[in-house]
């Protein structure tokens, strides 16, 4: 598999405090990679290390395959990114705005044009920044960070502050650009259902400590359902249902199967009802990922 980004132990200590502590990131080629934990979990120190803005106290940073301590330059010309609030001459229109970047970044003209479509602000590219709302001044910003075409652009908290449409029109414009324009994303949130909606694979950290890397398909599994039973003499049947090998937690006089299709739990409450069980009830607990996000934080912290 291709890696746009690869780091190892990647550290970043302030005094004795470490901000990022021995983080190992993998970004696959063509993916949207949710970079989630809470907030001063780490995510703007590592982004502001991948940008170049910080040094790491250790570790490396790999970007295309190239060591960013020694080809900086040349690996930060393919990247653009949208780090805080972007910032704007709001005396200008979007145009101007974005002619004063491509002429420090030395792009052809017509990549205004392009960039304004791509963001979908073509119709005020005339019109004064001031008089825009939230949601197109951070359109324009994701604009500027597309001038120089990157093949990977790092967007931290793009939807922060915004109203639902925002929301949307942000996260539709990112889902696009991989298929569209054959880019690499990097997004961090400290929201799961931002990133639940857009990313392909996500990294959790916490306390600057990377505890989850993987498809957002892997963690939906890890996000599945439980059923839980209420039964007579409860312990006695959670001991039951382990001799016969079926899995099964018992918590508060609770029996919680995992990993179950309709014909297992079935079977499992006939079985039960044949050893002389009462069933009280059968109910599904549906687990959220926001649950999983949690859990998986609390542990780390608890750790």
């Amino acid at each position: 598999m291709e890696y746009i980004v690869r780091t190892e132990s990647l550290t970043k200590q302030f005094g004795q405090e470490k901000a990022v502590s021995g983080l190992d990131m993998k970004i696959p080629k063509g993916e949207i990679y949710g970079f989630l934990g809470p907030n001063g979990a780490g995510k703007t120190t590592t982004i502001r290390m991948l940008l170049g803005l910080m040094k790491p106290t250790s570790g490396r940073i790999e970007i295309f395959g190239k060591d960013l301590k020694k080809e900086r330059l040349n690996i930060l010309a393919r990247v653009g990114s949208l780090v805080e609030t972007p910032s704007y001459y709001p005396h200008l229109t979007a145009n101007e705005n974005l002619e004063a970047m491509r002429m420090i970044l030395g792009v052809p003209k017509q990549r205004i044009a392009e960039v304004l479509e791509i963001v979908r602000l073509s119709d005020v590219a005339g019109k004064k920044v001031k008089g825009f709302s939230l949601g197109m001044k951070q359109r324009l910003g994701i604009a500027a960070s597309l001038l120089n075409n990157p093949e990977l652009l790092i967007l931290d908290e793009p939807t922060n502050g915004l109203d639902p449409s925002g929301i949307i029109e942000i996260r539709n414009l990112i889902k696009s650009l991989p298929d569209e324009y054959g880019m690499t994303v990097l997004i961090s949130s400290h929201l799961l259902s931002e990133i639940d909606q857009m990313a392909t694979t996500v990294g959790i950290v916490t306390k600057g400590k990377m505890i989850f890397q993987d498809s957002i398909k892997a963690m939906r599994m890890y996000a599945q359902d439980s059923v839980l039973l209420k039964v007579s003499e409860s312990d006695r049947a959670w001991r039951s249902l382990l001799a016969k090998g079926i899995k099964a937690g018992l918590n508060d006089g609770v029996i919680s199967l995992q990993q179950h299709s309709d014909e297992k739990v079935a079977e499992t409450v006939r079985g039960l009802v044949e050893d002389g069980f009462s069933i009280y009830r059968v109910e599904e607990e549906k687990r959220s990922l926001e649950d999983i996000f949690l859990q998986m934080t609390r542990e780390e912290h608890a750790g």
